[in-house]
């Protein structure tokens, strides 16, 4: 599948995400990406984040891939009996988040998105996992992949994966991505 076909829908994580972060980036790169305005960043609901991404992949006029960071793929992972299925085409998974840990984020427990769900997903998906994330652990990470059935990809000592471990443009993951988009078919 060509990148152009289909809506790219971004999902960050919790708290505020720098603007340098990929996810803008790639947002700036590709005229049919988006990234999915969600409230109350840093005391996040997960019905509240769910509903929103329901109602943004329903409106979708193309089929929809979804491209998680952080929290973004544990919402992902919370929503899929949710999503229409004729809809989303794939997830692309980019450095979960673990918030089955205790104390993850000083201050907020996790919520509503522990326990983290481990049912496959109806659709492809990859996840890229860094062997140094301080929110997940990468045999965590690579347990994610296996229980959902998502490829998997170690992107080495890359901390979160964000604008803070230097991953402000990386291009590593848009090489990474468009390959994935090819694999959709």
């Amino acid at each position: 599948m060509k990148i152009s076909e289909a809506e790219i829908v971004l999902l960050t994580g919790y708290g505020d995400t720098a603007k340098g972060h990929w996810m803008f980036r790639w947002q700036e790169k590709m005229a049919n990406a988006s990234v999915l305005e969600l409230k109350n960043k840093f005391h996040p609901e997960l019905k509240v984040w769910r509903e929103t991404l329901v109602a943004r992949v329903e409106a979708s006029t193309k089929p929809v891939v979804l491209v998680g960071h952080s929290l973004g793929c544990i919402l992902i992972a919370h929503s899929i009996h949710q999503l229409p299925k004729d809809k989303v085409r794939g997830a692309f998974l980019v450095a979960p988040s673990d918030w089955d840990r205790e104390n993850l984020v000083p201050g907020f427990d996790g919520g509503a998105f522990k326990p983290i769900p481990r049912a496959p997903f109806p659709f492809k998906a990859h996840l890229v996992a860094s062997r140094n994330d301080p929110y997940c652990d990468y045999v965590v990470a690579e347990g994610f992949a296996k229980a959902w059935g998502a490829g998997f990809q170690d992107a080495g000592e890359a901390g979160h994966i964000n604008a803070e471990s230097g991953h402000g443009p990386w291009p590593e993951g848009m090489m990474s991505f468009a390959l994935f988009m090819k694999r959709l078919g």
